[in-house]
């Protein structure tokens, strides 16, 4: 007779038995957890900006600049497609404004590992292009530049679902 039969030849639950099923429950819950971690911890770094304390300092003044932004009244539209930007930015009465120093940054959402600045050319009429092969997947997209002492900033989520699709932000 075995010590997991009993003494009428059915089998028992043992305390053994109990110990390894707490083992393998605790067990797969622990690795899940380990490897969750990892990966997130190689995923991203978790930071927004380097300093929150110095990035708190200017919010304010970020806030007021996009306020005046917005009394300004220009328009800009943004599009993606066939590996290439296209970025027009117009005044309210729908002229053309030229930045100085404009700047694009592209790249993911939740991760720095893909991050990168795109070059556009000013193809004239308030027009800016520019070429990058983006793949599919959540971008995110920032243009900064400035007109004498007029700053500029647009931040924007793409979607590319191939190639081929245009995505479009306004």
């Amino acid at each position: 007779m075995s010590s997991s039969d009993s003494k009428n030849g059915e089998w028992e639950f043992t305390g053994w038995h109990m110990l390894l099923s707490m083992l393998a429950f605790f067990g797969v819950i622990i690795s899940v957890n380990v490897t969750m971690a990892v990966l997130a911890g190689h995923s991203w770094t978790g930071l927004v900006v380097k300093n929150s304390y110095v990035a708190s300092q200017h919010f304010n003044e970020d806030l007021a600049e996009a306020r005046r932004q917005a009394a300004r009244g220009w328009t800009s539209k943004l599009v993606y497609g066939e590996q290439q930007f296209a970025f027009t930015l117009k005044d309210r009465d729908g002229q053309p404004v030229v930045l100085d120093d404009l700047k694009v940054s592209v790249g993911r959402p939740a991760s720095e590992m893909q991050d990168r600045t795109v070059a556009l050319r000013h193809v004239g009429d308030g027009g800016y292009r520019g070429d990058v092969a983006l793949g599919p997947g959540i971008w995110m997209v920032r243009i900064t530049g400035g007109v004498g002492e007029h700053a500029y900033r647009r931040d924007r989520r793409i979607e590319v679902r191939s190639p081929a699709v245009k995505a479009e932000a306004r």
